[in-house]
């Protein structure tokens, strides 16, 4: 297995000693862009990009990595990790005891430990260094702890105020030649560890936003999971958007909200996984649904059909202006709903809406433009189809919904529907669906698939697909809701018997 370090600032390569024998070090512009780093097979990427940042080079790094099936670290995972304080204290509230013992001799009331790849310089704090990187796998990070004194004794504790990647150019230099050991250590030993907590109560957590618009789940669907979820043994409660502190009460976490990766729908999946609950939307499967470049990469390298699409950034997106056919579709690597995605007519309209989207993100995507009367929509659970519709365009319109409508009539906006038996559907769609969505996981899933004189090409995986009553049900009725909340039901009974 080739192993890479991966850098976004060229100056940075000097700080790290050559071992070619070891590792390669490359740039991050080199791993993005150079194809013949798609065709690796095996590839272990050691991410030390300045910045981790959502739509940062660092960010996309690890994103492109995971979908080229190389093992990055830290994962994207472990990226957003780093946003979520509540998050970190859960994770590392494992290793509070070993945090009091190792700072017994420290007098001052903050103390700051800086971590390469599981080791400190002071030979003291090693174990908790090696703790923490198992915990939180980023390869350079600073820990700040802040000692709490308790009113009602002498006592105190140390608690985690804070903690953030570690760049390479803030290693001072009298550690350089210590950093350098440890990251050879490191890529020697490659341990990895991943603790796994239990719960054992069958209770049902689904979360919703009274004030979201297009929610995935209408109230009557809500409905149906609290009154299907009763009768087979859930007690089944709505959580809202302030209700992150009520996870320990469950024991499964159902998000029937719009998914984000820089929202609280994947601050709520990460802390309920954390926890030891049973969660969808994943919050793998929203990290890597939610971003277009992650599974086009993805879909690619599994030799899965897509409308021809290229990867933009800053570099390159003037001279694929020239080889493009107009129209077609701009889109932000995380849009949704048809949100984010812009279909542009000629070049003049693709150079100023790319560079107003590049304003957010690092990346994009153009794809060619293809027009069919309606988009399949395969629902998929634990990698086994589940439901199957076809979602119609908007009047006069080239999406399924239109935004821009200025009618209040849901008829003028919104594009028709119509629910099949799976049977009914061509094989090679629900085959192409199938392949997408084990990609991502065994959690619940809507591929989109465009038809083409008979051939599939997936447009999207998704991971918060429609659950809508009178629409996704409209074939199977009630099985649909029995089937999602028997999968929430065994995967508690195994988590409970191991």
């Amino acid at each position: 297995m080739s192993i890479y370090i991966v850098i976004d600032k060229k100056q940075n390569k000097n700080i790290i000693k050559e071992n070619k024998s070891l590792y390669t070090i490359i740039t991050a512009k080199e791993y993005i862009t150079n194809s013949s780093f798609l065709d690796e097979k095996k590839a272990y990427i050691i991410n030390l990009c300045s910045s981790y940042k959502y739509q940062s080079i660092g960010y996309y790094v690890s994103l492109l990595a995971e979908a080229r099936n190389h093992k990055p670290i830290p994962e994207v995972l472990q990226i957003q990790d780093l946003k979520s304080l509540k998050v970190l204290r859960k994770i590392t509230n494992q290793c509070s005891e070993l945090i009091e013992k190792s700072f017994t001799s420290i007098t001052s009331d903050h103390f700051e430990l800086s971590v390469y790849f599981g080791k400190n310089i002071a030979l003291r704090h090693e174990k908790l260094s090696k703790e923490l990187f198992q915990l939180l796998k980023i390869p350079l990070f600073k820990v700040f702890f802040i000692r709490e004194k308790s009113n009602k004794n002498k006592n105190s504790n140390w608690k985690i105020k804070a903690i953030q990647q570690l760049k390479l150019e803030d290693i001072p230099l009298e550690h350089n030649d210590f950093f350098n050991i440890a990251l050879e250590d490191y890529i020697n030993l490659k341990k990895k560890y991943q603790k796994k907590i239990k719960q054992t109560h069958y209770d049902l957590a689904i979360l919703i936003n009274p004030e979201e618009k297009a929610p995935p789940s209408n109230e009557k669907a809500l409905s149906k999971f609290q009154n299907i979820g009763k009768k087979m043994g859930f007690n089944v409660e709505i959580l809202y958007p302030d209700d992150l502190n009520r996870l320990a009460e469950f024991d499964a976490l159902f998000i029937r909200e719009t998914t984000s990766v820089n929202h609280h729908t994947y601050q709520f999946s990460r802390l309920a996984e954390a926890m030891g609950l049973i969660v969808i939307d994943d919050p793998n499967s929203i990290l890597k649904c939610s971003n277009k470049v992650f599974l086009t990469e993805l879909l690619i390298k599994h030799k899965i059909k897509i409308p021809q699409t290229y990867i933009l950034y800053k570099a390159n997106f003037l001279k694929i202006a020239e080889k493009l056919e107009y129209p077609c579709v701009l889109k932000q690597p995380d849009s949704a709903f048809s949100i984010g995605v812009i279909k542009v007519d000629n070049k003049e309209e693709f150079i100023k809406e790319a560079e107003n989207l590049f304003k957010t993100s690092e990346l994009l995507l153009v794809q060619k433009f293809i027009y069919t009367d309606f988009d399949w929509r395969i629902g998929i659970l634990d990698k086994k189809p589940l439901y199957a519709c076809k979602y119609f365009m908007a009047k006069n319109h080239w999406q399924i919904y239109n935004w821009q409508a200025q009618s209040k009539n849901i008829e003028e906006k919104e594009g028709g529907f119509e629910t099949l038996p799976l049977y009914k559907v061509p094989d090679k769609v629900i085959d192409i669906a199938l392949r997408s969505a084990n990609l991502i996981g065994s959690g619940l899933y809507g591929v989109d698939i465009k038809e083409i004189n008979g051939e599939p090409y997936v447009m999207e995986v998704n991971d918060n697909p429609n659950i809508d009553a009178g629409i996704e049900d409209a074939y199977y009725g009630n099985k649909l809701y029995e089937t999602i909340l028997k999968y929430f039901y065994d995967k508690i009974q195994k988590l409970k018997n191991q």
